[in-house]
């Protein structure tokens, strides 16, 4: 017995053939589409590809070119300290950290500018609108400006800081909240070692004001009180001798500018006078010098046998004198015996019982 197929199975039936026409058709559509885009999508991958590799090029010749002027500038320095008038004119240390400063914020600026630049130009040919993009970072922006305003505050009052050549290391500065010598000034915070040796960390956004006792040159002051019944034109004489013993003496002749001078009296009072006397010094040594000319001039004095005045007693405050009235007593209205609150006050009599 022979099997044979029937036509209805051999022939393949209408729905199945609507879905191979189907399929056909889509991936006749599908290849027609990839092959109507294939070359924009090949130049697209090679202008963003060109895109990235010259920012990468960019960013890194131009951080080179930072970092090699940087290492130039403090070559510079370096050479420069060690002529002889250079040592006294430039400090290493602080050229050092404020071109290191300055070389760290230029490159990361021109690294986001390069970096930013490159992904919205990438963006941008991928086709995508920037616009909301662009809004939504610039309200992100506002709201971590408003969140780290003081950080933004203190980094921009760093950058100007250092542009501005406004203090560096071994500085001596007076920056209203603390006073001491600079030893690291960085873009947020400045470092200061205090008279005592403490160290202060003071933002950079909170100084108000700055006063540099080392730029130029310094000033030292010395008030000397004789008393009132001394020769004034001697005293003079011996105080002007003793700054041109002083200016012709190491290592003080270096650090003195100008000659000691004595500029007259500025107190007169019944038990003493004061002289003052100045003299224009190296920035920061000031106060050293000051030290050395009290001593010389207490010597100098007492060898002439001038006199010195008293140090006038402090005067007692108001806290300290004692009140007189502390010792009496408030009025009371029991010292009166009429008054009715000392009859009040008596004891009520015992009866009488013997009536």
């Amino acid at each position: 017995m022979f099997w044979s197929a029937s036509p209805a199975a051999a022939t393949p039936g209408p729905h199945r053939r609507a879905s191979l026409d189907d399929a056909t058709e889509k991936a006749t559509n599908a290849a027609g589409w990839v092959e109507e885009n294939w070359a924009t999508w090949l130049t697209s991958a090679l202008q963003i590809a060109l895109i990235i590799v010259i920012a990468v090029i960019l960013r890194h010749v131009i951080r080179r070119t930072i970092t090699k002027l940087i290492e130039r500038m403090n070559r510079t320095a370096t050479a420069a300290q060690g002529t002889a008038l250079g040592g006294f004119l430039v400090n290493a240390e602080r050229r050092r950290q404020r071109s290191e400063a300055i070389g760290s914020v230029l490159r990361s600026v021109a690294s986001f500018v390069i970096m930013g630049t490159a992904a919205l130009t990438v963006l941008s040919v991928l086709k995508i609108n920037l616009a909301p993009l662009l809004a939504s970072a610039g309200v992100a922006g506002v709201a971590i400006g408003f969140g780290a305003r003081n950080l933004v505050t203190d980094f921009l009052s760093g950058v100007f800081m250092i542009l501005e050549d406004q203090y560096g290391v071994g500085d001596e500065i007076d920056a209203g909240v603390a006073t001491g010598t600079v030893v690291e000034v960085g873009l947020r915070v400045t470092k200061l070692r205090g008279p005592n040796g403490a160290i202060w960390y003071i933002r950079n956004g909170e100084v108000k004001r700055i006063g540099n006792l080392s730029q130029g040159w310094s000033t030292a002051t010395v008030d000397v009180m004789i008393a009132p019944n001394q020769d004034l034109d001697r005293a003079r004489a011996v105080i002007t001798a003793v700054g041109e013993e002083m200016s012709k003496s190491e290592p003080w002749n270096e650090q003195l500018w100008e000659a000691v001078e004595v500029l007259g009296l500025s107190e007169v009072h019944l038990d003493s006078v004061t002289i003052s006397v100045s003299a224009k010094t190296m920035p920061g040594k000031a106060l050293g010098i000051e030290r050395e000319l009290r001593w010389r001039i207490k010597k100098a004095l007492d060898t002439e046998g001038i006199t010195l005045a008293p140090r006038p007693a402090a005067a007692l405050t108001d806290e300290t004198t004692p009140d007189p009235s502390a010792a009496v007593a408030a009025p009371s209205a029991l010292a009166s015996p009429t008054s009715p609150q000392s009859l009040a006050a008596a004891p009520i009599p015992a009866p009488n019982l013997s009536k």
